[in-house]
């Protein structure tokens, strides 16, 4: 997200032109008041920006569209005409445009550079505030993880420009969507309605599309998560038409010879496996094989018994733990509503009286062999459901909360100091 009061830095935004938004709630985010906000603001520092901006800059701009081409003209260009057809899904804009015939798409950009500009704009300033920030991270020895989907949106740049590369038809619908079976959570399954990919095509072009993805992705962030990672030894593919996952069927992924491929092109492989869910034996050895981490989920632990493979005392050290993730509800939020046998193997294996169970569950996890442990903040602050992050198979009210600096304590830094010198993830300096 571009950082308005750094624009107004610039002299393209003025102190008027950001001032509170009329109604908005600094707790929860209001994404349909707050994008219109912004879009207008951004809108006038491009122009100011393109009328007015000094020569450095400028130049600065020129080059960042110059190194990044291969992904930002067409991520303008779809943006631009996504615009022009009223977000239309691309596979109903005008033919010539839907399907790349270049004189076409010469044409309208001709038509609409300022336009083009504004969203090149956009990347820019977001691009440079964002390195910005993570030297300032780095600097201080904090690492960045990110998240790399496994899928992308069928209405996107990516899908629009590299069809050849993805299931669809010769109208450019798709074929084949992703989803998961049925399982325990849902008798019919998760349509998600990504479009797969043809991995056949990928294969061909040695992966080209997924190692400029990862190589970007590595840019901005020091480790990445790739979600779903399963999807890359099998995965549910599920015919477009349905109305439900249960008509899916498994497909074979690209398995090693992707992971090869990043090897050759990228060197060590930063990377996080998203291996929760439904588990087989080849997904564990496609991880292991590339010595990647996987996860471990402290609210999964209590449901059965000692054998259960959340628990701490069965994590390796190359493993990634977490109190819970942004799709579970806060550790406060969890133990409100555990079941009682959940509490009761919870007492007895964190040896605990009930009060605090968000610090209990960090001071576990912080004793844990695994090499990297992550709290979400809303367990450090020990807030309730209210605060959850995502409710997964659900559209609306996610990704809405924020934290205000009140609600933080300089104790609740000292303790997470205090156990990481205690459990060697700290060095003492003093």
């Amino acid at each position: 997200m571009v950082d308005l009061e750094e624009l107004a830095k610039q002299g393209w935004l003025t102190a008027a032109e950001l001032q509170p938004l009329s109604g908005f709630n600094a707790e929860r985010v209001d994404y349909g008041l707050v994008k219109p906000y912004r879009i207008e603001r951004l809108r006038l520092a491009s122009e100011r920006f393109f009328a007015n901006g000094d020569k450095k800059s400028r130049a600065a701009y020129a080059e960042f569209c110059k190194q990044e081409s291969s992904w930002l003209d067409d991520y303008a260009l779809f943006m631009t005409i996504g615009e022009h057809e009223q977000w239309k899904e691309w596979s109903a804009w005008p033919q010539p445009l839907a399907s790349r015939n270049p004189k076409s798409l010469a044409a309208f950009e001709k038509n609409n550079s300022e336009e083009i500009g504004f969203w090149k704009f956009c990347q820019w300033s977001f691009s440079r505030q964002w390195f910005a920030l993570k030297k300032y991270a780095n600097e201080r020895g904090v690492r960045i993880i990110g998240d790399v989907p496994i899928f992308v949106a069928y209405q996107s740049a990516d899908v629009w420009a590299h069809q050849e590369l993805f299931e669809l038809d010769d109208k450019g619908r798709p074929t084949l969507v992703a989803g998961v079976p049925p399982d325990y959570f849902s008798e019919t399954g998760q349509l998600w309605g990504n479009p797969l990919y043809r991995w056949d095509e990928h294969d061909k072009s040695g992966y080209a599309w997924w190692i400029e993805r990862m190589k970007h992705a590595l840019r901005f962030f020091d480790l990445v998560r790739v979600d779903h990672f399963r999807g890359f030894a099998n995965y549910w593919a599920v015919p477009a038409t349905a109305k439900t996952a249960i008509e899916g069927q498994w497909m074979p992924g690209p398995g090693d010879k992707l992971f090869e491929a990043f090897q050759q092109a990228i060197g060590h492989l930063p990377i996080i496996a998203e291996d929760l869910g439904l588990i087989t034996p080849d997904v564990i050895e496609l991880r292991d094989r590339f010595e990647l981490p996987g996860m471990r989920i402290l609210q999964f632990a209590f449901g059965e018994d000692e054998r259960n493979y959340f628990l701490p005392h069965h994590y390796i050290s190359n493993c990634v733990a977490y109190t819970g993730t942004h799709d579970n509800d806060t550790s406060v939020g969890w133990w409100n509503t555990a079941s009682e046998h959940e509490k009761s193997f919870a007492h007895r294996y964190l040896n605990f009286d009930g009060n605090e169970i968000n610090w209990q569950m960090i001071n576990i996890l912080s004793a844990s062999a695994a090499n990297t442990v992550i709290y979400p903040l809303q367990d450090v602050i020990g807030l309730n459901s209210e605060h959850r992050m995502n409710m997964p198979g659900t559209s609306e009210g996610n990704w809405a909360w924020r934290f205000s600096w009140n609600q933080m304590q300089p104790w609740h830094a000292d303790s997470l100091s205090e156990l990481s010198l205690r459990h060697s993830r700290k060095v003492n300096t003093a």
